[in-house]
């Protein structure tokens, strides 16, 4: 389990769930019948279509884990949240598209031809579906790491701060003496590296 709460880690697993993801809503969903204006014709809905915002979701998948491993912990758990809120998604529209496969494929069909509402359609999902599903369980499998690892990352930017101690603007010398940090020098106008 300590591989999967290391920062690539998570970060390659939720691109990888992206790709995924991404790669499922191009391909045919559903595939069928539609009873159109001029008598049945053969229909069918890409995942895009038969999911809609899947494409969008993938995308906030890949950025939220970014997010989460480069924030501070409220921004964290954010962002962990909305990797857990994605997965749950697109699994969720995915079987909506393989248990309703032919009322999507009505409404998608209707869309495409101008009209509103839904056509009368008979139809199945391909594995598509599912391979998205895949994709989501991968994402949730990096939002469990990033729980489990997340509480002893730094920020991307806490190298960067002032130091602490007595004095937040004072660092310590050579010889353990006071002296203002490099980071002060520069603000004041000096530059610490002609010394």
């Amino acid at each position: 389990m300590s591989m999967l709460t290391r920062k690539p880690v998570v970060v390659l697993l939720a691109i990888a769930a992206g790709i995924i993801m991404l790669a499922a809503g191009r391909a045919d969903w559903i595939s069928g019948t539609v009873d159109g204006p001029a008598g049945p014709m053969q229909a069918s809905a890409v995942g895009t279509d038969a999911a809609p915002g899947l494409a969008g979701l993938a995308l906030v998948a890949m950025a939220a884990a970014v997010a989460a491993t480069t924030s501070g912990r409220i921004a964290r758990w954010v962002s962990i949240l909305a990797m857990i809120g994605v997965g749950v998604g697109v699994i969720a529209l995915s079987v909506r598209a393989v248990l309703s496969a032919p009322a999507v494929l009505g409404v998608v069909a209707a869309e495409g031809s101008g009209t509103t509402g839904t056509l009368e359609a008979t139809g199945s999902a391909s594995a598509w579906p599912w391979v998205a599903v895949i994709g989501a369980v991968v994402l949730l499998l990096a939002a469990v790491g990033a729980v489990l690892g997340g509480s002893r990352w730094g920020a991307l930017g806490g190298k960067y701060e002032r130091p602490t101690g007595d004095d937040p603007t004072q660092a310590g010398g050579a010889r353990g003496e006071r002296v203002d940090s490099d980071w002060d020098r520069v603000t004041r106008g000096d530059d610490p590296s002609v010394d």
